[in-house]
């Protein structure tokens, strides 16, 4: 039997107990810890405040003065923790350890708990940090407008290489978002200190992440500043500057819908686009994709109006999965899809891309044709067409002939004249209708660059339409939402080409059992809106060429009455 211990044996017991505690091992989270306070503390020393308060830390870091002894302060508090603990750990064998094995365990447990998740704290907070100041960095670049952002801010990732996948996330992202909301935010950042870039960065991130990880990353006076500042009412600004878009931009969206209607226009174009893919349905079909993204933990649904497309609830990591790898998708927006869908190319046809790009609408058009027939792809960027390459060899289509031209004039093009049963003309165009992807192209461009891109359509729609054989389809299309740049062309050309004639593009969609709602129709042509149908802005034409098809009305009647409206 057992025996009872008694008061000398205890005594003995809590001696031999103290001393294991005082000459224990520091845990590995206890040996991080240190060195991390040695680093700091090393960075600290060697720091150098230049002349706008920015401290250079050793490290590289570079920090305004505030923020640095916010972090000073925190990593002091983290250190009166593990002091704190330590003790308490202690004091478990100096008053008395519990007999009980599982006792002492909890106890241990109890005594250590909040390290982990206070180091955790720490270490999201460091990195949450260091992204706002990169983002802060690469927007001063960003906003000079001497670049795309999008090819500034893949620069600026590839040179950051420690970053994580998240950490790039919320760098561009929160660059993004001041891009989409600068008007507005630049408003709130008259008040305030520093430099304007970091009070831009600043009341962005809370568009990206949540209060308090963004409370834990920055100083206590910069989040007491961003907390008062974002309560600030923006009803009482003017229309213009809560569009977040140039007033002339602006302007001419409110000639076009009015301006409570431009006003929700502009409130959708200020938003992230969701992520579109088509399947491709050479290599799979909806429902086994659909099946797959399951399988890989990935949400979607089935696009509203476009068959073949998918909507992913959140924006994963693509390029790893099987599906991107071999070809059974491709990222297209909903509102692309249905431009390839309203020219509804067809087996053994001979088709043309006139201004293909990169080869998204190429590759829809090739898969619906079956991989049979011609598909010219024109361009006059052959860096733009070399991009179609390793998209063509993922898709599995042979039927496409990449041809980079010197214009839309080029005697290749000419070459082909009368030949073709289909052709589609998705033109440059000012791209207001893709703001939600490209924010920063309402800064870049003024109103004036439409009176160029006009004379450049109309040129282009004027050298495709003579590809076009009698009896053959041509659609005119952009990435715009303005009238000058769709319906004004369209009308134009119809007048001065009587051959042609306009076909509702509601009836055309409704041959492929695709139903659109009568909003999605204007005028004849498909006019695709973000804060109406969910998909970037898009407007396309279906032009017949020869004898009046059973389908629309004839394009005389269209000019005649367009007149009458207007």
């Amino acid at each position: 039997m057992p025996t009872t211990p008694n008061d000398g044996q205890l005594k003995d017991k809590m001696t031999e107990l103290k001393k294991k505690s005082y000459s224990k091992k520091p845990s590995k989270k206890e040996r991080l810890a240190a060195e991390l306070a040695q680093k700091e503390q090393k960075a600290r020393a060697q720091s150098i405040v230049t002349a706008g308060g920015v401290v250079i830390r050793a490290d590289g870091v570079a920090m305004s003065a505030v923020a640095l002894a916010a972090r000073q302060k925190a990593l002091q508090m983290a250190q009166a923790q593990d002091t704190q603990n330590a003790q308490g750990a202690h004091n478990v064998h100096d008053f008395g350890a519990p007999q009980n094995p599982r006792a002492r365990g909890k106890a241990k447990t109890d005594a250590s708990a909040s390290i982990p998740k206070i180091e955790a704290a720490q270490a999201s907070g460091k990195r949450l940090a260091q992204c706002l100041w990169c983002a802060q960095i690469l927007l001063v670049d960003v906003l000079k407008f001497e670049a795309a952002a999008d090819k500034q801010v893949s620069q600026f990732l590839r040179g950051h290489k420690e970053l994580g996948a998240r950490d790039r996330h919320i760098v561009a992202e929160t660059v993004y978002a001041v891009l989409r909301h600068r008007r507005v935010l630049a408003h709130l950042a008259q008040t305030g200190a520093g430099a304007l870039e970091r009070r831009l960065v600043l009341l962005a991130a809370q568009k990206v992440v949540d209060m308090d990880s963004l409370q834990a990353a920055i100083a206590e006076e910069e989040f007491a500043w961003v907390s008062e500042t974002l309560k600030a009412p923006v009803d009482g600004l003017p229309a213009a500057v809560r569009s977040n878009l140039p007033d002339e931009w602006f302007n001419a969206l409110v000639g076009a819908y009015g301006e409570d209607e431009a006003l929700k226009l502009t409130g959708a174009l200020n938003q992230s686009a969701p992520l579109d893919v088509r399947v491709n349905t050479i290599k799979s079909s909806r429902e086994a994709v659909q099946i797959a993204f399951e399988h890989a933990g990935i949400e979607s649904a089935v696009c509203e109006y476009a068959p073949l497309g998918l909507r992913l609830l959140k924006k994963p990591a693509l390029q790893k999965l099987d599906v991107f790898i071999t070809g059974a998708i491709e990222v297209q927006d909903e509102g692309s899809q249905l431009l390839t869908h309203l020219l509804g190319a067809k087996r053994g046809e001979m088709v043309a891309d006139f201004c293909a790009g990169a080869g998204g609408k190429t590759l829809a058009i090739g898969a619906m044709m079956r991989n049979t027939g011609r598909l010219y792809a024109f361009d006059i960027a052959a860096h733009r067409l070399a991009k179609l390459k390793p998209r063509l060899a993922r898709s599995g289509l042979s039927n496409v002939q990449t041809i980079a031209i010197d214009s839309e004039k080029d005697i290749r093009v000419k070459r082909l004249a009368g030949k073709f049963d289909r052709v589609l003309v998705d033109a440059p165009c000012s791209g207001l209708g893709t703001l939600r992807r490209n924010p920063d192209l309402k800064w870049r461009h003024g109103l004036d660059s439409v009176a160029r891109l006009v004379q450049v359509q109309a040129s282009i729609l004027e050298s495709a339409a003579k590809l076009v054989k009698a009896g053959g389809t041509l659609v005119y299309a952009t990435c715009s939402v303005l009238p000058d740049e769709n319906q004004n062309i369209v009308q134009a050309f119809l007048s001065a080409h009587p051959e042609f004639e306009l076909v509702a593009a509601r009836e055309v969609l409704a041959t492929q059992k695709i139903d659109i709602p009568e909003s999605a129709e204007r005028e004849g042509c498909l006019q695709l809106l973000p804060h109406v149908h969910q998909t970037d802005g898009f407007f396309a034409a279906y032009l017949r060429k020869g004898k009046p098809s059973k389908l629309g009305k004839p394009a005389a009647e269209f000019v005649v009455q367009d007149k009458k409206e207007s």
